[in-house]
């Protein structure tokens, strides 16, 4: 490690090396319920929010956040512009356009432990990784796309057919 210590209630990603951030997860859940509850017209009033519940975050990474949430901002009026979540209709839509993209450049699914190779049309394997990062797979922690293929890797406690399954749920004709 660099030798910066970090308090523990703030730490989690990297557990093993001493650092536990509170979970990304656990913010994403409260940023979505003071967008809810408040009307909130900028990031600083939303930060002030978070701030009060104990989330110390910069404006970057809820920039992030709040487009990893597809909020957006509406106009309420005279009142000016608050942000707002998608609604359950437009989160699905969105679902079925990530679940085509991946359909359309997907060729295969192996594994090794808890690795994944997704194999892809040439060219696809951007949008193949963006499609899987934004469709809710708990069972992914993340990706890494090259041209042709993607590099996926589970979680702790998920099994290559737990992804296989959920995939299947979701995609019609699905064939690791």
């Amino acid at each position: 490690m660099d030798g910066l210590q970090y308090p523990r209630e703030k730490c989690i990603f990297f557990h093993k090396y001493g650092i536990f951030m509170k979970e990304r997860s656990q913010r994403l859940k409260a940023i979505r319920s003071t967008i809810r509850s408040n009307r909130i017209s900028s990031q600083e009033s939303l930060l002030g929010f978070l701030e009060a519940q104990g989330f110390s975050i910069t404006q970057a990474t809820l920039s992030r956040d709040l487009k990893l949430l597809k909020v957006g901002k509406v106009s309420k009026g005279p009142d000016g512009y608050f942000y707002s979540l998608p609604s359950e209709e437009e989160r699905r839509e969105s679902e079925r356009s990530y679940l085509q993209d991946f359909q359309r450049g997907y060729v295969g699914l192996e594994f090794s432990a808890n690795l994944g190779i997704i194999r892809t049309l040439p060219g696809h394997a951007n949008s193949v990784a963006l499609a899987i990062d934004n469709i809710p797979l708990k069972e992914i922690l993340g990706t890494v796309a090259g041209d042709d293929t993607v590099l996926i890797v589970l979680r702790e406690g998920y099994t290559s057919q737990n992804l296989i399954d959920q995939l299947s749920q979701r995609i019609p004709d699905f064939e690791p």
